[in-house]
């Protein structure tokens, strides 16, 4: 199946809404990350998002280039080919752009997407995120405004963010945040709707307590009650037809029955990718380990190719980001949920 059309996605966000699902959104920085997502969601008959931030566009397109909008086209055009080998649908998402990298990352990938429709091709990205919690929220919403209009121009969905999401991801620090920035309150819920409303289709990453990064139980201290009450303000003010798409980032290390929560209250996608990079790496330290006098020439010795064959442990971590992904799908109750074929 080729990557979701803009009326597929829309159609697999409303299934997960009315079915109180949520669909893991992983990021990729490789070919072998792309496939090991791919793996993941079609071995757990899951829909799925597949998300490039701005470091891992750079890292995709090499040392000489360095470019985050060549490495996300490479691998979004790459994902439109292997996708279509699998039986479950695919959106293509980008993740956190903050303001200044607009007109370096985000706007230059919608003008591909616009490319990629002009000449029949469909939309190249099917999502977009505008990461704007560092500006006061009326310069926030100012500045998500124009960016939904030229979304809905190419029937793109624009994620956007209010309230700040704590830690550190992909050179993103907000580690020094003060606690209450962690919580989106229902008065800006109310002004998101208020700003947005009648624009375009977007999704909305509201802030409970979440943290991007790893941490022990007990760290990180979500309150997810904080999505319904901002959902029934809204509700209260403009009916259920309303009511959000909401995101979850941050959700590492997140107990079970918080997640299954949320997708209560709204959540219909929540970002996974710390996990998932260790996953990834955890396998190949491993091979490492056990294949320590095959992998390096030690004493004068000539190693053992098999070992040192990067192929050797990159399926390795290829199957363990899938293993991941799939206890993600689990989590979030969209395994065996696929709308492929069904719309």
């Amino acid at each position: 199946m080729p990557i979701a059309t803009p009326e597929q996605y829309g159609k697999m966000i409303d299934a997960a809404q009315k079915g109180d699902y949520a669909y893991p959104a992983i990021n990729i920085s490789s070919l072998v990350t792309l496939n090991a997502a791919l793996k993941g969601f079609a071995d757990k008959k899951s829909d799925g998002i597949i998300q490039v931030s701005i470091g891992g566009g750079k890292f995709a397109s090499g040392l000489n280039v360095g470019c985050a909008v060549e490495g996300a086209v490479v691998l979004a055009e790459a994902a439109h080919r292997l996708a279509a080998k699998y039986d479950v649908m695919i959106a293509l998402h980008t993740d956190h752009c903050q303001p200044d990298k607009v007109d370096s990352f985000l706007k230059p990938l919608i003008a591909e997407t616009a490319k990629f429709r002009a000449a029949g091709k469909g939309n190249l990205f099917q999502s977009h995120m505008l990461d704007a919690s560092e500006l006061p929220l009326d310069e926030n919403m100012k500045l998500s405004q124009e960016l939904l209009k030229l979304c809905a121009e190419n029937e793109i969905i624009l994620e956007v963010e209010a309230g700040v999401v704590g830690g550190e991801e992909d050179g993103i620090d907000n580690s020094d945040q003060p606690a209450e920035k962690l919580y989106t309150t229902p008065d800006d819920m109310v002004a998101v709707y208020e700003a947005l409303n009648g624009l375009g289709r977007y999704m909305f990453a509201a802030t409970f307590g979440n943290v991007h990064g790893s941490y022990k139980p007990g760290h990180v201290k979500l309150r997810p009650e904080i999505l319904k009450t901002g959902q029934d303000a809204v509700i209260a003010k403009y009916g259920k037809d309303a009511a959000f798409d909401l995101v979850f980032h941050g959700g590492s290390g997140t107990p079970n029955e918080q997640i299954r929560e949320t997708l209560a209250y709204g959540v219909i996608k929540m970002n996974i990718d710390t996990d998932t990079q260790y996953a990834f790496t955890r396998p190949i330290a491993a091979h490492m380990f056990k294949n320590y006098d095959g992998v390096l020439k030690v004493d004068g010795e000539i190693g053992n190719k098999k070992a040192y064959d990067p192929r050797a442990y990159l399926k390795a971590g290829e199957q363990g980001v899938a293993d991941r992904l799939g206890e993600a799908c689990d989590d979030l109750l969209s395994s065996g949920k696929t709308v492929f074929g069904k719309i």
